[in-house]
């Protein structure tokens, strides 16, 4: 098939890095994700330097995913559709879908169904028996459920040893950071003086600023290729990676609320000699590198796999 994006290039390629440098869409202040019992992720490098994880590995596959996602058609945004994925209806509406779901088709809305439990069986998993994950589960994958062939998948609700890792992995750190706090009041109007966070209550917050912060994205080509899927397979893959990477960087930077950034210089650090395609070149190939595979019968034969929710968990 000919194409208008030279993946050939990347043909000896093992990875491909990017750095993206970013900074906040106005002011120089920003708010880090968060964790329980932790709160900030803060760090030390051997040279001293303060170093802050803004968006952690986890949280990015899953922002790389929703900006494929057309919340108003409840579809893949145009270029992707026909991709395969798995969808949870309720009485005609839908619940959710493998691509918004944390842990995709692992999702207990989905690998508890009847249907799924169904199509599990193209996987030929047998208990106390070797379980082959290029020959069986990635086929499985490409067929019900492209996005994990990416972003990875722990299909522990039918198997433990039901795994693969993933391909394109992002997170996003910050460097030389300080600490920035202020806080602000939450007034009741009517009964200021009444105890237990019914009154008025004065509260602290941290932000943060860095003197860099920077997203760093890592497209695992050799796994790709590991596959053993076919030219068209990988060029698909290597085509969805680079809209996705695309796609976050120009509509996914308003993490939080006080956490809006912009890119300020984006670097393909490996190989060097490539140059990432512009977004309207994806968006003119992905069709027809979609249309490709469909035809050579990789996909299910509906793209989009139905499943029930309601009163169908096994």
């Amino acid at each position: 098939m000919a194409s208008g994006v030279d993946f050939g290039i990347l043909q000896n390629v093992p990875r491909l890095l990017i750095e993206v440098d970013l900074q906040p869409i106005q002011g120089t202040r920003f708010q880090p994700t968060g964790f329980p019992d932790l709160g900030a992720a803060t760090y030390q490098l051997h040279d001293g330097t303060e170093m802050l994880v803004v968006e952690s590995a986890q949280s990015m596959a899953n922002r790389l995913e929703a900006v494929c996602w057309d919340s108003v058609e409840l579809d893949w945004v145009g270029p992707l559709k026909g991709l395969p994925y798995v969808k949870v209806m309720d009485d005609g509406v839908m619940v959710t879908c493998s691509i918004l779901e944390a842990h995709r088709l692992n999702s207990e809305y989905i690998a508890r169904t009847k249907r799924f439990l169904e199509i599990a069986k193209d996987l030929q998993y047998e208990k106390d028996k070797p379980f082959d994950i290029i020959r069986r589960l990635v086929p499985f994958l490409l067929k019900y459920d492209i996005n994990s062939l990416l972003h990875g998948v722990f299909l522990e609700e039918i198997a433990g040893v039901i795994r693969l890792p993933r391909t394109l992995s992002a997170f996003i750190e910050a460097m030389d950071v300080k600490v920035v706090p202020s806080g602000g009041v939450k007034i009741n109007r009517v009964e200021p003086g009444l105890k237990e966070g019914e009154g008025n209550v004065i509260y602290g917050r941290q932000e943060y600023a860095a003197s860099r912060i920077i997203a760093y994205f890592n497209l695992d080509l050799a796994q790709i290729r590991s596959f053993g899927l076919g030219t068209t397979v990988e060029n698909l893959l290597i085509a969805l990676a680079f809209f996705k990477i695309h796609r976050f960087l120009e509509t996914g930077l308003r993490l939080r609320t006080a956490c809006d950034l912009e890119v300020k210089k984006t670097t393909l650090t490996r190989p060097e000699t490539f140059q990432l395609p512009e977004l309207k070149k994806l968006i003119d190939e992905l069709p027809a590198l979609i249309k490709a595979v469909t035809s050579e019968g990789k996909f299910a034969k509906q793209p989009v796999t139905v499943v029930s929710f309601k009163g169908e968990k096994a």
